[in-house]
């Protein structure tokens, strides 16, 4: 019975990007597909600010957009972010490219319309019914029963499914419900950091009071402000900091305190934010947590899927890209196999090991953009690396490059990064000026290191980005 061919309706846990965009690849092959959502339905109700960390789109989230034939829309609404502006206590400013020109770039885009876009286009399949204020409160496996609390009634109803899938987010009942059975089990590492959002509104006429191409970051060792453009000229900005301690949401208790703090710290985002005060004192301040979980699924009845399985960190900009991969690489293995068990191994055996780098990538991320993207030596070598970029095109790879631009799997991305990594800071030592890097030397090392690296892995970096 638990042939993939033999199965006609699926159900999937949470309507969130992840789930949407997964109902409609499940649509796509034939299947009638549930969506059970906890939340009202926002396309209908206003979702309160605070908890919207604009999403950075990049190569492998719009790769699976393509799939379904909505790229072209989301990069009209989206901003291109060509590099990091990095803004010191003086209020000097530094621009870091993200990649080897302009053509490079990451996307800012508003986390409510895409997951509002993805929502209507999975309906108009035909295929995909969403119901909202849907609480799974447990699973039965075995009979494939799911108890949900339909909040709008209040009653509890069984829903009978062949297949369940879990997206529903990084507190993923699905999976809470998974790790009971022996053999499954959960980690989960919560930042000691937590972040808050507030807003630069749009200048007159809606024009940007800064520089509207860029992820501007304000980093200042243990804690850092980000901002991302959104289409209206306001920026989304986002406070990370440690939830205790001398500098810490703990510490900051009155407006004046607030204020203070931001007057030394950050005096020219100060200029921009006139509700300052009020978004930081009414906004939720949100945790961060990095899960990791393993196996994914139960025998071929269930399957958890982006944050569900492996929910990261925010500071790569890849928890969406990545789990909108899951979603490509999930319709590949459905594509290839019979039985619903051997395909959902197969996902798990292909994903586990990438989504486990890039938790690990996010997390250095965080180090990186807080504390060093200030570091002179930090800036040199990063200087050397595109100056290798340009010099060895194909050969020289940047594991910036290969995440945010390519679809090379996570694991060997990360691989490259640390082999380049040490090549460039060998290359660094005792230079003052990038362009003085010895190029003959640099060829030598990088023929030595990388470029067999890249030749025994040869099938992972055949993909396109």
């Amino acid at each position: 019975m638990h042939e993939i061919e033999a199965t006609n309706h699926v159900t999937v846990v949470g309507a969130g990007l992840v789930g949407s965009l997964l109902s409609m690849y499940l649509a796509r092959r034939g299947f009638q597909v549930d969506v059970l959502e906890r939340r009202p339905d926002m396309r209908r109700e206003e979702v309160g600010a605070g908890r919207s960390i604009n999403l950075a789109i990049s190569a492998r989230g719009l790769y699976a957009l393509r799939q379904v034939g909505l790229e072209e829309e989301a990069l009209r609404q989206a901003i291109p972010m060509r590099g990091r502006m990095i803004h010191a206590p003086t209020g000097e400013l530094t621009f870091q490219a993200y990649g080897k020109d302009e053509s490079q770039h990451i996307n800012s885009l508003s986390r409510a319309w895409l997951n509002k876009y993805l929502m209507t286009h999975a309906e108009r399949s035909g295929r995909v019914r969403i119901q909202f204020e849907q609480r799974v409160q447990h699973v039965d496996f075995e009979k494939g029963v799911l108890e949900v609390m339909d909040r709008a009634g209040s009653a509890v109803r069984e829903v009978r499914t062949p297949v369940v899938f879990g997206t529903d987010g990084s507190g993923s009942a699905v999976r809470r419900e998974m790790v009971l059975r022996p053999g499954h089990g959960s980690a989960q590492e919560h930042l000691s950091h937590g972040y808050k959002e507030l807003t630069i509104p749009a200048g007159p006429g809606d024009t940007f009071r800064m520089e509207k191409h860029a992820l501007h970051i304000w980093p200042r060792g243990s804690y850092m402000l980000i901002a991302l453009p959104n289409q209206d000229g306001s920026f989304t900005c986002t406070l990370f900091l440690p939830f205790q301690g001398p500098v810490s949401f703990e510490s900051l208790e009155t407006p004046t305190q607030v204020e203070a703090f931001f007057r030394e710290q950050f005096p020219d985002a100060l200029e921009l934010i006139p509700g300052l005060t009020h978004d930081f004192f009414h906004n939720p301040t949100g945790t961060m947590v990095t899960v990791k979980s393993a196996p994914w699924h139960v025998g071929g009845s269930a399957l958890l899927v982006g944050d569900a399985a492996h929910a990261i960190v925010p500071f790569f900009g890849q928890g969406m890209n990545c789990g909108f991969e899951d979603c490509v690489t999930l319709d590949a293995c459905l594509g290839r196999h019979k039985r619903w068990e051997d395909a959902f191994e197969e996902f798990f055996r292909l994903r586990k090991p990438n989504a486990d780098a890039i938790a690990d990538m996010a997390v250095e991320n965080f180090v990186e953009m807080r504390d060093r993207t200030a570091d002179p030596r930090f800036l040199l070598e990063k200087a050397v690396e595109k100056e290798l970029l340009k010099a060895f095109p194909g050969e020289f790879l940047s594991r910036y490059t290969l995440v945010s631009f390519s679809r090379v799997p996570y694991r060997l991305s990360y691989e490259v990064g640390a082999i380049a990594g040490g090549i460039v800071s060998e290359l660094s030592e005792g230079l003052t000026r990038a362009q003085d890097v010895d190029l003959e030397r640099a060829g030598t090392l990088i023929r030595e290191r990388l470029v067999p690296f890249v030749k025994e892995h040869s099938d992972g970096f055949g993909l396109e980005g």
